[in-house]
């Protein structure tokens, strides 16, 4: 069983963003030593709800202050990006780590993104396909060219080359049929419970090629004290952080209820004393058959009770999860 963290550099109200990133690499920092297998950072622009615009960049000085842990991003947003920028990016980051970066992808919103970027909403609606067999061609041959209706160019070689397999970001039946037909592994969502994560891994239909799944991770003495304290702090973030969905042209955008959603992290995820959290995720892999999760640890909206969080789940939690045979 893999156990990672999952830092979705959350702003909360009351910090200034390039704190919350300065943060964030302390916490990686803090994962590395408590035990934890991996880091995830995540991307997103023009919002609160997370104040990192280029998760490639901060996976970089990341991995420049650690040396055993692996660091992702979760996810690259594929449809304001170049691909062939991207694979050269995270080219860079996997030679000079020896090995250490993995490079999660995803398609994500028709947000205001896709104007500011010059991709437009084309590419979002159908050129994520595109876009991902022309990252997966940069990322594992020694040259590469595209001819297809959003990417055209002549043949040119990839310097530096890596060999590298993207993890994708998977919210629709439609994501998951692309990621099985490529053979690549999904990466599955905090907002859905065990058996939402569970039908998306029959629907890929495939042996596991390594999947992962993001959890609310958050330890506290007992069940109901951890679970009040993210009930505290969550919609503070989590209100204004979602208000920064901005869709490009005037499509509705749906409103979530913040205070049902906290509930639904706390009552699905392993959020609670060392025994519950230890129950939860031996309870998400039995149903799912994933052995890879990774824990939001942010959620106290705190930077002294992550790293808190941080190496009590690594000290009371992990060493139980792997002990256990699955």
């Amino acid at each position: 069983m893999r156990i990672g963290v999952f830092l979705v550099v959350a702003g909360f109200p009351g910090r200034e963003p390039g704190e919350v990133l300065r943060d964030t690499v302390e916490a990686v920092v803090a994962a590395e030593e408590a035990g934890f297998d991996d880091a995830w950072i995540a991307e997103h622009h023009f919002m609160s709800y997370g104040v990192c615009p280029s998760a490639v960049t901060l996976a970089g000085v990341a991995l420049g202050r650690t040396v055993r842990i692996r660091v992702g991003t979760a996810v690259s947003v594929l449809s304001t990006q170049h691909p062939v920028a991207l694979a050269e990016q995270a080219a860079i980051l996997d030679q000079v780590s020896g090995g250490r970066f993995v490079l999660g992808v995803g398609r994500g919103g028709p947000w205001v993104d896709l104007e500011v970027f010059g991709t437009g909403l084309a590419r979002f609606e159908r050129g994520f396909p595109e876009s991902l067999d022309l990252l997966c061609a940069a990322l594992n041959g020694e040259t590469v060219s595209a001819d297809g209706e959003f990417f055209r160019f002549r043949e040119v070689p990839m310097v530096p080359a890596a060999r590298l397999r993207p993890v994708v970001a998977c919210t629709s039946p439609r994501t998951v049929e692309l990621a099985a037909e490529r053979g690549l592994p999904m990466l599955l969502g905090m907002h859905i419970g065990d058996a939402d994560k569970a039908d998306m891994i029959r629907a890929y239909g495939r042996e596991d090629p390594g999947h992962v799944a993001a959890v609310v991770g958050h330890v506290g003495d007992s069940t109901a004290q951890a679970v009040r304290e993210l009930r505290e702090t969550m919609p503070r973030w989590l209100g204004p952080g979602l208000a920064g969905y901005v869709p490009v042209d005037g499509r509705a955008r749906s409103d979530r209820d913040i205070s049902g959603y906290v509930d639904f992290l706390c009552d699905t995820h392993p959020v609670g004393s060392p025994d519950h959290c230890v129950e939860k995720i031996n309870r998400t892999a039995e149903v799912t058959g994933l052995r890879h999760l990774i824990l939001m640890v942010e959620g106290a909206g705190d930077h002294a009770r992550t790293l808190e969080n941080i190496r009590r789940l690594g000290a009371e939690v992990l060493p139980r999860i792997r002990g256990r045979a699955l």
